[in-house]
């Protein structure tokens, strides 16, 4: 049976970097450098379609076949048991409702969501409104 939390009990922060999605060739070998990258947070996710690279902006790889630059990540603020529901769609009903595009990432014990830059001002406001209080910033770990 799934439980469901609260949204005022879910606190979110707002990463300090600029991030890019980047797709490459999915015949292309995993790259090891990516685990050793020094953003907050990087991704590699492989489809027989794709290899996808989420990563800093500064740390695009060349040999990245599209690149969608310009991120903000909200990252909820402590784990989410795996059985609750309902999480995903009380973030991202606000932001829809506000015109704002979202691309979502899970961990096993973190969740992301993504907006274009241009778009963390209304999502900020999209999301205190609907319960999830927003910290500014999170400084980038030494």
């Amino acid at each position: 049976m799934y439980e469901r939390v609260a949204s005022d009990r879910i606190p979110l922060a707002l990463l300090d970097e600029t991030f890019a999605v980047c797709r490459m060739d999915p015949k292309e070998r995993t790259p090891a450098w990516v685990m050793e990258m020094p953003a907050q947070l990087v991704a590699l996710i492989r489809t027989p379609k794709e290899l996808c690279i989420l990563c800093d902006e500064a740390d695009v790889p060349r040999s990245a076949t599209a690149v969608e630059r310009g991120f903000r990540a909200f990252v909820l603020d402590g784990t989410i048991p795996h059985a609750v529901s309902g999480i995903l769609s009380s973030l991202t009903r606000p932001l829809a409702e506000a015109g704002v595009s979202v691309f979502s990432l899970f961990t096993y014990d973190t969740n992301y969501l993504l907006v274009k830059d241009a778009d963390v001002g209304r999502a900020v406001q999209a999301l205190e409104q609907a319960g999830f209080p927003v910290t500014e910033k999170v400084a980038r770990a030494a």
